[in-house]
């Protein structure tokens, strides 16, 4: 007998299968039993009659308690009133285990409860469908950069200097000497293109960032494209075809689940080129004319991003940032030396930045005083300079981290809800 899974269960229509899951709901009429079996890729109902069953398979269903674990067979029916379309006359129950005294009941829980049994909330529909939304933004930013001759190279967790700030480092012991876990794999990235062109890695990065925002995790994971030969509007032309394909492939084929979050997709569907692009300073404008007291030169906080994104219905990029605020790495404005070629993209509905990036230098002389104005060790960076010495050329990158692009995509209020075990300022279990 076939073992089915039920988001497949319409290639069996009218034949016996084997159903594997866990109870979900179940009510019951006298003679008859509605059981709701999820088996982490749908929910199916499967109708339990006295007069189908032998009498122990009729009596479980009596004992089966939400998230006991069963099997089910029975018959695959159409049935236009059932979630899918179809439903299981069943033949027989044979119980796996009995889940006593489930925690997480169809009352409401308070968020510290939920994110303490966050191991068994990710069994709940809400939370299946926005991991599930998750899953389908990582397959389609692989799939843009795998179509675009991008290659997939990973970078270390284990680095042994800084990327983003010596602020934010999370340091471990290695064998004796002293390291910090990755905060982007930009720098190797830098290195991989010079060899294959157009790479691109994906990973889990990590800032030890004293943040308790809906925005921040400590750890999270990052896509970052790097390119030879790219400059500044050639990134920003890539961030801006990436997040319209992603998005467009989440309302192709998450659907569903979006229904199940109950996402308003009116703004989503208006994601397409082109987007707004504006400078700085121009950014700095928005916020003063909201009457917000920004001294120029600082870096935009989550308050000033959700003024600025709130201001357009598409994702707006910010560029030309002043140079001091940026990395050493960042390539500045030929024609200002107070600005540098980065720049930061902006999910609109108040959701800031999803993507920052930018031009990268790739002058030797000026690299080397870049590291040396920011007091950094330059044994740690010696195979990095050596890029520049051998056939140096203009390269550009960015990082998009999923979290935040989950986040906007889903509407929701926090980022701990984005990935199955979050990692926050106050919050390593479970």
């Amino acid at each position: 007998m076939k073992t089915a899974y039920i988001e497949n269960i319409s290639d069996y229509s009218g034949k016996e299968v084997k159903i594997r899951g866990w109870l979900y709901n179940k009510r019951t009429s006298g003679k008859l039993w509605f059981i709701l079996v999820r088996d982490g890729t749908g929910i199916i109902q499967a109708v339990v009659s006295k007069a189908d069953v032998d009498e122990d398979s009729f009596n479980m269903c009596d004992i089966l308690t939400q998230e006991s674990s069963l099997t089910i067979i029975g018959t695959v029916n159409p049935d236009r009133r059932a979630p899918g379309g179809y439903e299981i006359q069943a033949k027989k129950i044979e119980i796996i285990q009995i889940a006593k005294d489930y925690p997480i009941t169809p009352k409401e829980h308070g968020t510290t409860f939920l994110m303490d049994h966050r191991h068994l909330w990710l069994r709940s529909t809400r939370q299946y469908a926005i991991l599930r939304i998750r899953q389908e933004i990582i397959k389609a930013c692989r799939n843009f950069l795998d179509e675009r001759g991008f290659i997939l190279l990973d970078t270390p967790i284990f680095t042994p200097a800084a990327c983003e700030g010596t602020t934010t480092l999370f340091e471990t012991d290695y064998f004796g000497s002293k390291v910090y876990l990755t905060q982007s794999g930009q720098l190797y990235n830098e290195a991989c293109a010079m060899a294959f062109g157009k790479v691109y890695c994906f990973g889990p990065t990590f800032r030890a960032e004293k943040s308790k925002t809906r925005r921040h995790l400590t750890e999270f994971w990052m896509i970052e494209p790097e390119a030879a030969f790219f400059d500044l509007d050639d990134n920003m032309d890539l961030a801006e075809d990436m997040v319209i394909y992603v998005v467009q492939q989440v309302l192709k084929n998450k659907s569903k689940e979006l229904k199940t979050i109950e996402r308003d997709t009116t703004n989503l569907e208006k994601v397409s080129k082109p987007f707004p692009r504006i400078t700085y300073d121009e950014a700095v404008k928005i916020l003063h004319d909201k009457g917000v007291d920004f001294d120029w030169g600082n870096d935009f906080g989550g308050a000033d991003e959700t003024i600025i994104s709130k201001h357009f219905e598409k994702p707006v990029i910010i560029h030309r940032f002043p140079s001091e605020m940026k990395a050493f790495y960042m390539k500045r404005d030929p024609e200002n030396e107070k600005l540098s070629l980065g720049c930061d993209l902006f999910a609109p509905e108040g959701y800031g930045e999803i993507i920052g990036g930018g031009q990268r230098e790739e002058n030797l002389e000026i690299v080397e005083k870049r590291i040396k104005e920011f007091n950094l060790p330059r044994d740690a960076f010696e195979w990095y300079i050596d890029l520049r010495k051998y056939g140096t050329v203009p390269h550009s990158g960015f990082g998009m981290g999923i979290e935040r692009v989950v986040s906007w995509i889903c509407k929701l209020s926090h980022v701990r809800e984005t990935i199955p075990f979050p990692r926050m300022l106050y919050r390593v279990t479970p």
